[in-house]
């Protein structure tokens, strides 16, 4: 956790202080003249430092500039300039979690200075057009993530290779493997399975949710995933499961699939759909339902005060991970569901065991590390996968980000 420490007294009087140097004063001139809370303290190349701060207690925060390249990425291109500059080694920080912690609490600072110069918000948002999903720009958005290798996402998820929030409940103790077989039981607890019913998953990962329940009395389960290097774990893996003869696996679109079926589950899928085709994906579970169907849904949402800027100008998440990307807020999910002729029968979040799960995962990265780097990932790899797992953690922890189940229900008396 971030520590919080009342600045002293001399800092707390006088807001930014920094060594003589040109290059010192420029740079002032970028910076808000107080923060709102705690301190941020930055040492450029010339070794002139900056120090904002603030009266109040706050996290404190270091950034080590160390090319004046770095300098002019953070000035121009603000949050995503900086971790480009992060990424490439041009700056560095010792401790992000308390950056992140810090750039939370003075949330008007940051909006201020984080943006940037309106041309490269502008470069920004074109570069994010351009991975619209499409059926042939998700496919090759998924595989601009998923397919890194198998080897890779072996060397540091569960046993289950489970690619999303884990759900831990009073158990503190609790593995990330237990935590996580717990959130699939829940799943399959919501689903709600009278036994026969026929399962389309939306978005099957490695197969971790396709394998537990076939170990139900289901009729079928028909898994769908756009990453071909999960296509062929998820078919070896459910090859050795008991009755694999009612599993299809298919490297198929959503958008794509046909038939009906009483159950659907869609394990943080939505969020590579990309907003212009919610609309499309809620119809696609209304028109593949049968009426009184049951689909359960874990979705990461967004705050929906942030949604606006959010969706305006891309963030690190949608330029370096997760191409294509968009968080819903809750409100919009729920107008999306009730837009397709659905029900929301239940919501459940859990946004803090993400928090812990990102947390988990991050450690057992940097464990594996030595391993990864055997099979071809190098230092900027491991800053910018740093940077995405931090980051993140962040974002629960503060309540900026949740996750939640939502359990949705066609109408019985519904027609197509």
């Amino acid at each position: 956790m971030t520590r919080y420490d009342r600045p002293q007294a001399t800092v707390a009087q006088s807001p930014v202080h920094l060594a003589p140097g040109r290059p010192a004063a420029i740079f002032r001139n970028l910076l808000p003249q107080r923060c709102t809370a705690g301190q941020l303290t930055i040492r450029l190349p010339s070794h002139d430092e900056i120090v904002c701060a603030s009266p109040d207690p706050g996290p404190h925060a270091h950034i080590d500039i160390r090319r004046w390249r770095g300098l002019r990425r953070i000035a121009l291109g603000g949050n995503l300039g900086f971790a480009q500059a992060f990424i490439d080694g041009d700056c560095a920080c010792g401790d992000l979690h308390s950056l992140f912690a810090w750039a939370l609490a003075n949330d008007s600072v940051v909006s201020r200075f984080g943006s940037g110069s309106a041309l490269l918000r502008w470069l920004a948002r074109q570069l994010h057009r351009m991975n619209a999903n499409t059926p042939r720009g998700s496919r090759r958005n998924i595989a601009a993530h998923y397919d890194l290798g198998n080897e890779f996402y072996e060397k540091w998820l569960d046993a289950g290779m489970n690619y999303s929030s884990a759900l831990y409940t009073c158990d503190h103790d609790a593995s990330l493997e237990a935590a996580q077989t717990a959130k699939l039981d829940r799943v399959i607890e919501l689903l709600d399975l009278q036994g026969s019913e026929r399962v389309l998953e939306i978005g099957c990962g490695w197969g971790s949710l396709a394998e537990r329940l076939l170990a139900r009395p289901v009729a079928s389960i028909t898994a769908l995933t756009l990453s071909q290097r999960q296509l062929e774990f998820t078919r070896r893996r459910l090859a050795r499961a008991h009755e694999a003869g009612r599993a299809d696996v298919r490297l198929q679109d959503y958008r794509h699939v046909e038939g009906a079926y009483e159950r659907i589950a869609s394990i943080e899928m939505l969020e590579a759909v990309g907003q212009r085709y919610w609309p499309l994906y809620f119809d696609t579970l209304r028109h593949r339902l049968v009426p009184g169907g049951i689909a359960v849904l874990q979705v990461i949402t967004i705050r929906p005060d942030r949604f606006d800027a959010y969706a305006r100008d891309p963030d690190f998440i949608q330029r370096y991970i997760f191409p294509g990307g968009m968080l819903p807020t809750v409100p919009i999910l729920k107008q999306q569901i009730a837009n397709a002729g659905l029900e929301l029968a239940s919501m459940e979040n859990f946004g803090q065991s993400y928090a812990r799960t990102l947390t988990e995962w991050q450690s057992r990265f940097l464990s594996a590390w030595p391993q990864l780097q055997v099979i071809g990932f190098d230092e900027r790899f491991q800053r910018m996968w740093t940077y995405y797992f931090t980051y993140c953690v962040a974002g629960f922890q503060a309540g900026e980000l949740d996750v939640g189940l939502y359990r949705i229900e066609r109408p019985k008396l519904s027609a197509d």
